[in-house]
């Protein structure tokens, strides 16, 4: 089975975790890596042989608009991750959409392609944000990777649909979750990032395969290019939990991504939304007939 393999193309000091330590009105002055960062992991998928969809700040395009075009030039799918990870529940509906567009165009211009894929920023829509996903549909998405269906500290829907599905009724909009893997009873996650780093191997792995063979779905899978670069700045101010997510076994990274990439099949995920939406119509359709 095909799974789909995504990139969220973020700097080091952009992320999450440091959120409330890094200003935004710092990030000029700060080192910027993610263009070196996000070659290596070109390089890394090149040697690979795996095609990825690579979710992109509008902020990032704005100022390495070259870098996109490589990215679309290797045969990669450009879609959108907002303009400068805002959380999308600390937007407004109208910053939203302001927000897409903003992103939409750089990355169109820079890329020279149509985007049609959009990752919120952590994760971030879930049942604050009933208007996030109409919003979507109206401006032309043809799907969204938005929803983790897990707890977590930072973000999560727990009640959300584990695998794709149309969170607009009358929509052809299609929601693809990042993958979660199920185990005595408990949703995990599982679709990368920090799980992926911090865990076992073994436990992705596993993961995978649960999803393909009990479910026969497609997982998805996430990572970021500040994620394979072991000599980044450290935030020595942040919290102690953000500094151990952050920063714990990147240099086992890129090593790990080669060995998931050799043992599963990847693809973009523009590739995999007409067959999941397909499925949808099929299993509507059945539940009609019943």
């Amino acid at each position: 089975m095909r799974n789909a393999l995504s990139v969220d193309v973020e700097d080091w000091f952009q992320v999450g975790a440091f959120e409330n330590t890094i200003a935004r009105g710092d990030w000029a002055g700060l080192p910027h890596r993610v263009e070196r960062n996000t070659d290596a992991v070109l390089e890394l998928l090149d040697d690979a042989g795996v095609k990825a969809t690579f979710f992109t700040l509008g902020w990032v395009a704005e100022r390495y608009p070259a870098l996109i075009r490589r990215i679309a030039e290797n045969g990669h799918e450009v879609a959108s991750h907002g303009y400068d990870h805002q959380r999308v529940f600390t937007l407004t509906p109208f910053r939203f959409r302001a927000d897409l567009r903003k992103a939409r165009n750089l990355l169109e211009n820079a890329a020279g392609c149509r985007v049609t894929g959009y990752r919120a920023p952590s994760f971030s829509i879930d049942t604050r944000t009933p208007w996030a996903h109409p919003i979507l549909a109206e401006e032309g998405y043809v799907y969204s990777s938005s929803v983790a269906p897990v707890k977590h500290d930072h973000y999560g829907w727990p009640d959300s649909p584990r695998f794709a599905w149309h969170p607009v009724e009358g929509s052809p909009l299609v929601e693809l979750p990042v993958t979660t893997a199920r185990f005595m009873g408990r949703t995990l996650a599982a679709g990368g990032g920090g799980f992926f780093r911090l865990f076992p191997y073994a436990f992705s792995r596993w993961a995978v395969r649960q999803v393909n063979g009990d479910f026969e779905r497609p997982a998805i899978i996430y990572f970021h290019p500040w994620e394979i670069d072991p000599d980044q700045p450290r935030v020595e101010d942040a919290p102690l939990r953000s500094k151990v997510r952050h920063y714990t076994n990147l240099r086992l990274m890129a090593p790990k991504l080669r060995r998931l990439a050799r043992e599963f099949a990847w693809g973009r995920i523009d590739e995999l939304v007409e067959a999941e939406a397909a499925r949808l119509t099929s299993a509507a359709l059945v539940e009609q007939a019943a």
